[in-house]
């Protein structure tokens, strides 16, 4: 498989997602609130990950919204 299949599928933890993003778990909770971030999937009663591909999608259009504020 190539990259680009592993991304759509795998699932990363939020201190995956905190070292992507560079932002804090409530920074996170927060934009999730509001819908601004990617809501995780629930893996047990007491965990979640998020999908990869989702959160490099989120990132990008971050750098997309910078550019057009710019």
């Amino acid at each position: 498989m190539n990259n680009e299949n592993n991304n759509t599928s795998r699932l990363i933890r939020r201190w995956h997602v905190q070292s992507m993003i560079g932002l804090s778990t409530s920074q996170i909770y927060k934009m999730m609130a509001e819908g601004t971030f990617p809501e995780p999937v629930r893996l047990t009663k007491r965990s979640v990950a998020w999908r990869e591909a989702e959160v490099i999608n989120w990132i990008a259009s971050r750098s997309v919204a910078s550019r057009r504020a710019a």
